[in-house]
């Protein structure tokens, strides 16, 4: 066994204050340490102990999640996890009430398929839910096998246009989900309770480490608070693919196994890219799901524009929010979406979308676009997750705020004419925040929120643990 999964770094590090404090070194020995990037025994990406099967498929149902129908008023898809052996099993679903006797729910039967990981065969079941009544509270649960069924869960539907919105959105989550991931959804939840929805803009693992089951393990466990009170749409990342026949003139990039498995998505995707691209109305908004991985390697951008093009024209919506994991305009220093700009940009502005979310830079960064003195679109790109890069000296240049070594999460309100923007860390303070008011996109204008904002963070430390100075954390 690998001596990094013998010594966690968290228990060093506790060790190493409190041999100080025994020696009487001052604590800010320690600080400068930490900041100096001195080595210490890393951390695996998984707390999985090598060998164990944590994660293994069983006969109990789990990595139960629902993800938005086009028509979220009136239907959500739910996906979930159990052993080989269980073929179409039930989803029922009930109208919630006050009374633990929810009275004869109706029975759902699941598409069921095999998907083979490190953790052995499992089946995944998808589930299409429809018929639902708008800003109505259900009570679901899913079957698994030998008698098992999932806890009761409540998902309300959303309401229908006129109704005010609260949603979550999450940069990349990617690496130490469990360890140090799962605190940033918990602290969201707490600031945004009333949230119907949480997008996570890509990068939700980082994979080709040989244990994918295991980190897909560790973000269903840290977004199962998330999960089990809302709706979840993902974005794919580069990290949702892996490369295949690599170092060969054959490489290219393919779609990993658990994506089309774990997210039972809308079906309403972009030519080429349908498994990875989606859009969906809730309340006041119409949201798109882009796929940047796609667009850049796969040759797809011309066309998920168009597809692009073609669903913000038809919306019927006050609002409208784009999620991609590649940013537009990237605060780390030598990346350059060039194909993004030149096909999806130009679409984006025309519409003048609202937001623009984003990952991919593991930093933090807002601005707007192009056009001098138009308050949208927005273009964020935030970081949930450990891993933290550095700003480029253009972003510090073209962004405000920015952010180095710091987790957060946005929370969002769309309530008539306003939209309210705010990006907290992972202990909840209050980081950005902004109000983009206006009855139409033409009309919009951009407000500045700055009381309670903390002051700018950048990264203290001359390079990681592990000794790299182009990254701050890792």
């Amino acid at each position: 066994m690998p001596v990094a999964r013998m010594i966690p770094a968290r228990r060093c590090t506790a060790r190493s204050i409190l041999l100080a404090a025994l020696f009487a070194l001052p604590f800010t020995v320690a600080v400068e340490a930490r900041a100096s990037g001195e080595a210490r025994p890393h951390e695996p990406n998984t707390l999985v102990p090598a060998g164990d099967m944590r994660y293994a498929p069983a006969a109990h149902p789990d990595r139960i999640i629902a993800s938005p129908a086009a028509d979220s008023a009136h239907g959500f898809q739910v996906s979930w996890r159990t052993a080989q052996g269980v073929d179409a099993p039930m989803l029922e679903l009930t109208v919630a009430g006050d009374s633990p006797d929810l009275g004869a729910p109706r029975r759902l039967a699941a598409h069921s398929r095999t998907m083979a990981t490190e953790n052995g065969d499992g089946r995944q079941h998808q589930v299409v839910v429809d018929g639902l009544e708008p800003d109505t509270l259900y009570a679901f649960r899913v079957q698994g096998a030998n008698g098992w069924w999932s806890p009761w869960r409540q998902l309300r539907t959303a309401a229908a246009a006129g109704e005010a919105l609260e949603f979550l959105y999450f940069g990349d989550t990617q690496n130490k989900n469990a360890s140090l991931g799962s605190r940033v959804l918990l602290e969201a939840l707490r600031h945004a309770p009333d949230a119907r929805m949480a997008l996570f803009a890509g990068d939700l693992v980082s994979g080709g480490d040989g244990e994918d089951d295991n980190e897909w393990g560790e973000w269903f466990d840290a977004a199962a608070p998330v999960a089990s009170t809302m709706l979840v749409a993902p974005v794919a990342g580069n990290h949702e693919y892996f490369e295949e026949f690599e170092d060969t003139p054959q490489e290219r990039r393919v779609l990993g196994v658990h994506w089309p498995h774990m997210f039972a998505l809308p079906g309403n995707g972009a030519p080429g890219a349908e498994a990875t691209t989606y859009w969906f109305d809730m309340h006041d908004a119409r949201f798109v799901v882009l796929d940047g991985t796609s667009a850049l390697d796969l040759g797809t951008a011309r066309a998920q524009a168009a597809w692009l093009d073609g669903v913000l024209r038809d919306n019927p919506r006050a609002w409208s929010i784009v999620a991609i994991h590649q940013p537009m305009f990237s605060p780390r220093q030598d990346r350059d979406n060039v194909l993004l700009r030149e096909h999806v940009l130009p679409v984006l502005e025309r519409h003048r979308v609202d937001l623009v979310l984003q990952g991919h830079d593991h930093v933090y960064g807002r601005r707007g676009g192009p056009v001098e003195g138009q308050a949208t679109p927005q273009y964020l790109v935030s970081v949930a997750g450990a891993k933290q890069y550095r700003l480029s000296p253009e972003a510090r240049d073209t962004m405000a705020p920015v952010a180095e070594d710091t987790q957060l999460y946005q929370r969002v309100r769309i309530d008539g004419g306003t939209l309210r923007y705010e990006s907290r860390t992972a202990t909840g303070r209050l980081y950005d925040a902004f109000e983009l008011r206006g009855a139409t996109s033409d009309l919009r204008t951009l407000h500045e929120i700055t009381e309670g904002r903390i002051a700018p963070r950048d990264c203290l430390r001359d390079a990681t643990p592990k000794g790299r100075a182009d990254r701050c954390w890792e």
